[in-house]
């Protein structure tokens, strides 16, 4: 699942493909028409489909058609990277612990919106990203892996942005591998 560039989308798919990471991307599911994950998984060769956010009555239905589409597709598991919607319990009940999120903050630190902005608005010396399996209160859920990132004099969103994805990019195959494990997919 992707709303945006997709960066983190290839890296699972290049993880896979390089061995890094037994498995297979079956489906990309994007909500922003013509967003760089679409793109990336033309140029990929794996199917995606359009799931518009705002052609639904609500969340709920958003939900349902997601989990509609991930049956079809005989997905097992499932990786927001980089999905910037807040997903409901439905979802979350049809893939219990089967649902992974990477958000750009260390968590429990700044979850939510804009983790990076909240990190430089607080002045922390460190900040990164963390991988982590979804529950009902948003970014909450059980902790898979995590990178640390230093603030550098004068960072800006921007900078530090960029070097928390070059860690992203590096942990969210990782916590893909061990969310399977544990659930004995590999």
């Amino acid at each position: 699942m992707a709303s945006g560039n997709g960066s983190n989308f290839e890296a699972v798919v290049l993880a896979c493909r390089n061995g890094q990471l037994a498995a297979e991307v079956a489906l990309l599911v994007v909500n922003n028409p013509g967003c760089g994950a679409a793109g990336r998984a033309g140029r990929l060769g794996i199917p995606c489909q359009l799931h518009d956010h705002r052609s639904f009555s609500g969340r709920g239905a958003l939900d349902q058609a997601l989990i509609a589409s991930f049956r079809a597709a005989r997905v097992e598991l499932v990786v927001m990277a980089g999905w910037m919607r807040i997903v409901t319990p439905t979802l979350i009940a049809a893939f219990p612990e089967r649902l992974v999120n990477i958000h750009p903050s260390l968590l429990p630190s700044f979850r939510g919106l804009d983790g990076v902005g909240q990190a430089l608005a607080a002045g922390v010396r460190l900040a990164g990203c963390t991988a982590h399996l979804v529950s009902e209160e948003v970014d909450a859920g059980r902790i898979l892996a995590q990178a640390a990132v230093p603030v550098l004099e004068g960072d800006d969103h921007a900078g530090l942005s960029a070097r928390i994805q070059v860690q992203e990019h590096r942990i969210l195959p990782l916590a893909v591998e061990l969310a399977a494990r544990r659930l004995g997919l590999l």
